[in-house]
C-alpha cells in the first residue's frame, strides 16, 4: 500500500508541476493587482465624491475585513466541499463584484463591493496553500516556493502601471474592468487543475485520488509506485482554542505578530 505523500514523493517534479506552480502562481498576480488597486484609485474617487481621509482609509479597510471573515468561512467551506469547487467559487465571486465596481454609484456602494471583492479574493488561498504543499512535497525543489512570491510582486508593477496609463486617459472605472481581466483568464484554466488527492482521501473517495495521482503521472511522464492507495489513520480536526493552548500558544502568537 501507498498514501497520497508517498505517490506524490515517487512521482517526483515534473511537467505536472511547473504547470501547477505557474496557474497557481498567478492567482498571485491577480490576487495583488485586485488588493494594490485601491492606492492606486484612491485619490480620484477622494476628487470625484469629495472623500474625507477617514473615508479613503475605509475602502482598504473593509477590502481586509472582508478578506478576514470570508477566509473563515471559505476555509471551512473548502474543507467540506473541495478546494477546487472553493477555489473556482471564489475567482467567479472576485471577478464579478469588481466589474460591478467600475459601476458604483456611490461611496457607500464602492466600498461594500470593494469588500465582497476581499472576500472573493480571500478564497484563493485556499487552493494555493493546498498545491504549495503538493510542490512542496518534491525534494529539492522549495525554491519555487519562494519564487512564487515574484507572482505577486509582478501584479503589483502591472496595476501601477496600467493606472499611470489608464487613469489620466479613460479614467479609473476602466482601470477596474481591466484589472479584472486576470481573474477571469484564469478561471479558463482551471480545467487543468485537478482536486486535491489529499482531500479525495480524507472524504473516502480514493478513487478519485487514484486517479488525479495516475494523471500526475502521465503528465511526469513515471509509473505509479505499486500497491493500494489507502487512507491514513483519521486524525482529529483542529479546533480553535487549541491555538491559545499552552503547547502552542507561542508558536500562534508570533505567526499573528509577523502577518
Amino acid at each position: 500500500t501507498f498514501t497520497v505523500e508517498e505517490a506524490v514523493e515517487t512521482i517526483g517534479f515534473g511537467r505536472f508541476h511547473i504547470m501547477l506552480f505557474l496557474i497557481m502562481g498567478s492567482t498571485g498576480v491577480a490576487e495583488a493587482m485586485e488588493i494594490m488597486l485601491i492606492a492606486v484609485v484612491s485619490p480620484l474617487i477622494r476628487c470625484e465624491w469629495q472623500l474625507q481621509d477617514w473615508q479613503v482609509a475605509l475602502v482598504t479597510t473593509m477590502v481586509f475585513f472582508g478578506y478576514m471573515v470570508f477566509s473563515i468561512v471559505l476555509g471551512l467551506l473548502a474543507d467540506r466541499y473541495g478546494r477546487w469547487k472553493i477555489l473556482l467559487l471564489s475567482f467567479l465571486w472576485a471577478a464579478y463584484f469588481s466589474l460591478l465596481t467600475s459601476f458604483a454609484p456611490s461611496y457607500i456602494w464602492f466600498v461594500f463591493l470593494r469588500a465582497m471583492v476581499g472576500g472573493g479574493v480571500s478564497g484563493h488561498a485556499q487552493g494555493r496553500e493546498e498545491n504549495k504543499q503538493i510542490i512542496a512535497m518534491c525534494s529539492c525543489f522549495n525554491c519555487f516556493l519562494s519564487l512564487g512570491k515574484v507572482f505577486w510582486l509582478a501584479g503589483s508593477l502591472l496595476i501601477i502601471g496600467l493606472a499611470s496609463v489608464v487613469n489620466p486617459t479613460i479614467g479609473w472605472r476602466w482601470l477596474i474592468r481591466i484589472a479584472s481581466i486576470p481573474g477571469i483568464l484564469l478561471i479558463l484554466a482551471f480545467k487543468f487543475i485537478p482536486e486535491s488527492a489529499r482531500y479525495n482521501v480524507s472524504t473516502g473517495n480514493t478513487g478519485a485520488a487514484l486517479a488525479t495521482l495516475q494523471r500526475i503521472a502521465r503528465m511526469n511522464g513515471v509509473t505509479m509506485p505499486e500497491g493500494v492507495l489507502r487512507e491514513p489513520a483519521k486524525e482529529k480536526g483542529g479546533r480553535f482554542k487549541d491555538l491559545i493552548h499552552p503547547k502552542y500558544l507561542r508558536t500562534t502568537l508570533q505567526i499573528w505578530i509577523i502577518w
